[in-house]
């Protein structure tokens, strides 16, 4: 255990009634000459997942000159990101802080961006608005791009013709993965359907493993998430013979077998545009997004089990997609419950905000949303 560690630790524990105090002035005298940024993670950082894939970036980043990298692993979604943020920036003198998980922007970074404002947060996911503080932001990938790509082979590869999709919470972002998935596969077989589980929470690997089982003992032999750490979930669908779809990072080597594709962040470029902007003294941009145009995101490669069809119908859509305006949802269009949301002739380009409000299920998945 570093020294750095333990007074943080007895920091956060010190300050536990204080709140977000301002800076102190020599922090902003010390930060002139270098930058000190900040990763915090809801889990750890070896999750072979989200935490997994932002740890990756960072990683990547260490090198680059006048840098100095700090992480902090397991932060709750609670006032404690609010103490391990306080802590970056009065023990560290971070001046850049990526607090990566979407339960800490409302409240804890606005509120700590309210009162450092000589300090920049960014934040994974969060829809920042003009009335939010101008040194808070959010960033994000259009990974809907990725899970539409892997609902193609999914849709391949099945012979049931029902595929399944373990999901945290019902938000817009994780109902965009699921419909995105969903519409990929059913572009290959309209007659195919997805089966999605909502285990309540990010990380529970127990309700995980028990959602694959009983999505495996009603047929269905593919599989995708959208969780933080899909270790379990692959291998226990691996276990059952049932093929996979990953998520966040690459979990081939877990199932080599059954692991077909994946949907991957590459979150490396936008941090780097951050921290340059930084660097430079120049405004930092407040809503970054971008696809696999920009290289946000990425596709794992094929496992050796998939077919000539599947591959060339992914890479033919993925070479659409890599021209930009492709449109994932688009009408005719409705939802599982026979509502139209989506009227023909009409269509979301992956940058149409409204998607991150989505609100619904699309026709063919088998679910709800409450």
């Amino acid at each position: 255990m570093s020294l750095l560690t333990v007074s943080r630790r007895r920091f956060l524990q010190a300050g536990a009634a204080v709140g977000l105090a301002p800076l102190l002035p020599w922090v902003g005298e010390a930060r002139a000459a270098d930058l000190t940024v900040g990763f915090i993670y809801v889990g750890p950082r070896d999750d072979f997942g989200y935490n997994q894939s932002h740890a990756l970036a960072a990683a990547a980043l260490k090198d680059m000159a006048g840098i100095t990298i700090i992480e902090e692993e397991n932060v709750a979604e609670s006032d404690v990101v609010a103490k391990t943020m306080e802590s970056m920036i009065q023990l560290d003198g971070a001046g850049l802080l990526f607090p990566t998980s979407f339960g800490y922007y409302k409240p804890f970074v606005l509120a700590a961006a309210e009162v450092n404002p000589e300090v920049q947060f960014r934040h994974c996911g969060g829809l920042w608005s003009e009335s939010d503080p101008k040194n808070a932001g959010s960033y994000f990938g259009y990974i809907g791009q990725a899970q539409y790509l892997s609902g193609i082979v999914a849709a391949h590869q099945t012979k049931s013709k029902k595929l399944g999709f373990v999901a945290a919470k019902p938000i817009p972002q994780v109902l965009l993965n699921v419909n995105s998935f969903a519409l990929g596969a059913r572009s290959v077989d309209p007659s195919i359907t997805v089966q999605v589980i909502f285990t309540g929470d990010w990380s529970m690997p127990v309700k995980e493993a028990e959602a694959v089982n009983a999505l495996v003992d009603q047929g269905i032999d593919v599989i995708t998430c959208h969780v933080d750490g899909p270790k379990v979930l692959v291998q226990t669908a691996a276990g059952r013979g049932c093929f996979v779809t990953g998520y966040h990072t690459s979990q081939a080597e877990l199932a080599p077998d059954h692991y077909l594709t994946g949907a991957e962040w590459n979150w490396a470029p936008i941090y780097k545009t951050f921290i340059d902007a930084a660097q430079a003294g120049t405004p930092l941009p407040n809503f970054v997004r971008g696809g696999l145009e920009q290289g946000y995101v990425k596709t794992s490669p094929y496992g050796a089990m998939v077919g000539e069809a599947a591959r060339k119908q992914a890479d033919a859509v993925k070479a659409e997609m890599m021209k930009g305006g492709f449109s994932v949802i688009k009408g005719p269009l409705k939802d599982n419950k026979g509502t139209e949301k989506v009227a023909a002739g009409s269509a979301f380009v992956e940058t149409a905000i409204e998607l991150e409000s989505m609100d619904y299920l699309v026709e063919g998945v088998v679910g709800s949303t409450s």
